[in-house]
């Protein structure tokens, strides 16, 4: 296996380690510090936001200068918000470490990029789910020590946490090595992007996908925690089995099945956890459905090898780009939605949440490309 292949692996499981302290209990501190569920799915929906602008430079960037020197800066930045956030005593100071944070994600193209171009004789799918997974099992550890901090010191501690473990992250990246460029003949230029009508169908059908399977989950701790009465320390248990789920279901995605077939079935596993906490109140069954929406995580990889199969080597960083921006958009207008929904009635998000999944089930099945680069 290429070495810096092996760097990224031991990056991404520290940084899940990190990014998974807190993740599961950001809304409730945006909630502790004054925010009501429309403004937490408003600033979360702004979260979004900044991931969507970044995408695209960042993805024609990697084409043009590499993907290495955006790796290192998106992991730098990374460190940078994870301090704020853990300094912020009042919302203004931490909504601008929340998101700086969110546009660190600019960093899936050029991490998708480096990883396709790394990966020797594995499928696309297969090494970008594989990279996932790394995350993902790294991410197990960090709900329960977050749950822990939470209870114990409060959870500004929970962030302090987290950048402490970035840094061990980033000592691992830099010692990648660069990639050299693709290049396209410029006798037999590929098409544009703009003329690609394949792609850009599948990347409308992005769309579709992910604003289905996100809106049922920016506030679902919020409803455990106001309408369940679960503790922090319980959220925190879910949490854990939640990014168990997603290391499991993303290897075994990535393992036995199609790109095409994973990106079903993820969505299947997302709408059963919408009934499963919509329609239980038994803790075990929490922990089932949090096991099951690792199919979320697990289809993103299963999209991105769907993209590179439908452009150009030298289009690839912004091809992956412009799909994070239009995945940026639906994760930015959900949490929205799923905020006017639960001002209406906490549970409301789930019936609507099932009926969105099972449209976007009937259009992948109508219009998902059938193959995928090998």
């Amino acid at each position: 296996m290429n070495p810096s292949l092996v760097l990224i692996f031991l990056a991404l499981f520290t940084w899940g380690i990190g990014e998974g302290t807190f993740m599961y209990f950001q809304s409730i501190h945006l909630q502790n510090l004054g925010a009501d569920p429309v403004a937490i799915g408003a600033i979360l929906s702004s979260a979004g936001l900044a991931m969507m602008i970044s995408h695209v430079p960042a993805g024609f960037l990697s084409d043009r200068i590499g993907r290495r020197p955006l790796l290192i800066a998106a992991w730098l930045i990374g460190i940078l918000a994870a301090l704020l956030m853990a300094a912020a005593s009042a919302l203004p100071l931490f909504v601008a470490g929340l998101l700086l944070y969110g546009f660190t994600a600019f960093v899936s193209s050029p991490l998708s990029s480096y990883v396709t171009a790394a990966r020797g004789a594995w499928s696309v799918s297969r090494a970008l789910s594989f990279t996932s997974a790394a995350f993902n099992v790294g991410a197990v550890l960090g709900p329960l020590t977050g749950g822990w901090i939470g209870e114990h010191f409060g959870l500004r501690w929970v962030f302090a946490a987290a950048a402490v473990t970035f840094v061990v992250s980033t000592a691992f990246l830099v010692f990648i090595k660069p990639q050299p460029l693709d290049h396209h003949d410029p006798e037999a230029p590929p098409p544009s992007l703009w003329n690609n009508t394949r792609y850009l169908g599948f990347i409308a059908l992005v769309f579709v996908i992910i604003f289905a399977m996100y809106l049922p989950q920016p506030l679902t701790t919020n409803f455990l925690q106001t309408q369940r009465g679960l503790t922090l320390q319980q959220i925190g248990l879910l949490g854990s089995v939640a990014v168990l789920g997603n290391a499991l279901i993303t290897f075994a995605f990535g393992s036995w099945f199609s790109a095409r077939r994973g990106m079903l079935i993820g969505q299947v596993l997302a709408a059963t956890f919408a009934l499963l906490i919509w329609r239980v109140t038994a803790f075990p069954i929490y922990a089932l459905a949090y096991f099951l929406l690792g199919g979320f995580r697990a289809v993103r990889p299963m999209l991105s090898a769907q993209v590179r199969g439908l452009v150009h080597e030298s289009q690839m960083g912004l091809a992956f780009g412009m799909n994070e921006t239009v995945a940026s958009i639906a994760l930015t207008l959900s949490p929205m939605l799923a905020g006017l929904l639960y001002n209406q009635a906490p549970d409301l998000v789930y019936p609507v949440s099932l009926g969105a999944i099972g449209l976007a089930l009937l259009l992948t099945l109508t219009f998902s490309p059938r193959g995928e680069h090998a």
